[in-house]
């Protein structure tokens, strides 16, 4: 049986699906040629992430696949339920990339309260002739600890940035339609923890109490950020996107950058990708990756590895 990983696959989901006798392809087929690429090479699975699209025409078109896996969460690029309605099995790796998405939520925060992405800009510019100029610039960094941290949509990742949150020393809030409460372990070096129940609020509570901000919901057809939300906020609030592109109103966001109301924002997604908004790149007050969340080593060896024990066990089962 054959697998396309279009848009790339671990080398520890390779060596694991070969073990189990599937051949892996790992060619990135172009998306107008997919179709065609699918049904000559008699694809049985096919893999992608966010580059690769799987639409209905594409579904139609290609009636002996069988898997289409998403490496990571969000399946917005893919017609889940209808490609399931032809009986074709839609599954991702939802818990695989949690951790790492957690820590590039930290990484736009503690950068943020001190301008490094600011600073990483303008120190080789200016660093040698307006050294002192810079210093006084950033000078007015503040520490995340003791602070208020709300989280937006309290899931897998939603919990795993909770628990940095409290391992740092912060108050952590969380707003979640669908989640009354959860007990988050924290887990230390030693075999030590402690488990804290947060009890989840109202967002607009979530929104006037916290000091920063964290988004994780799916993506949604409106904006669950815009300037109505951004006013009920605290003055000087930091607020982090790495969830998905079109949570919030980007033009609301540098409008509340440049009042001040908003200090800080770090994004990872952007509304219009793969071409963010010029006004977005260009802000100083905007730390800023090209959707990266789940881009670390360890998140795409679980990714490969969560994939291809999915596709096992659902072909293999179905063959005997």
């Amino acid at each position: 049986m054959k697998v396309l990983a279009n848009d790339g696959i671990s080398q520890s989901g390779i060596d694991a699906l070969e073990e189990a006798s599937f051949e892996v392809i790992t060619t990135t087929v172009a998306q107008e040629q997919l179709i065609n690429y699918i049904n000559s090479k008699g694809i049985d699975a096919l893999l992608v992430r966010s580059a690769t699209t799987v639409r209905q025409d594409l579904i139609d078109a290609c009636p002996n696949l069988k898997i289409i896996g998403r490496g990571g969460v969000g399946m917005d690029n893919i017609d889940v339920e209808y490609a399931r309605s032809k009986s074709i099995h839609v599954i991702n790796t939802p818990a695989a990339s949690s951790q790492s998405v957690a820590e590039l939520v930290f990484a736009h925060l503690f950068g943020g309260v001190r301008f490094l992405h600011d600073s990483n800009r303008n120190m080789p510019l200016e660093g040698d002739t307006k050294f002192k100029a810079l210093k006084k610039n950033y000078a007015k960094g503040v520490e995340l600890r003791g602070k208020t941290l709300g989280i937006i949509g309290f899931g897998r990742i939603g919990r795993e940035v909770a628990k940095i949150g409290l391992g740092i020393g912060m108050k952590v809030i969380a707003s979640d339609k669908f989640v009354g409460k959860a007990n988050i372990k924290v887990e230390f070096y030693n075999g030590q923890f402690i488990n804290v129940e947060i009890e989840t609020e109202p967002m607009k509570d979530v929104l006037k109490h916290s000091d920063f901000i964290s988004l994780h919901v799916p993506a949604q057809n409106d904006y669950i950020i815009g300037k109505k939300q951004i006013e009920l906020m605290k003055d000087g609030v930091g607020i982090v996107n790495a969830a998905r592109g079109g949570i919030i109103d980007e033009v609301a966001l540098i409008g509340a950058l440049e009042s001040g109301k908003i200090a800080f924002a770090g994004l990872d997604t952007f509304e219009n990708e793969p071409t963010p908004a010029v006004q977005v790149l260009m802000n100083g007050r905007v730390s800023l990756t090209p959707h990266i969340g789940a881009a670390t080593n360890e998140a795409q060896d679980r990714i490969g590895t969560e994939l291809a024990s999915q596709i096992k066990s659902l072909l293999l089962t179905e063959n005997k």
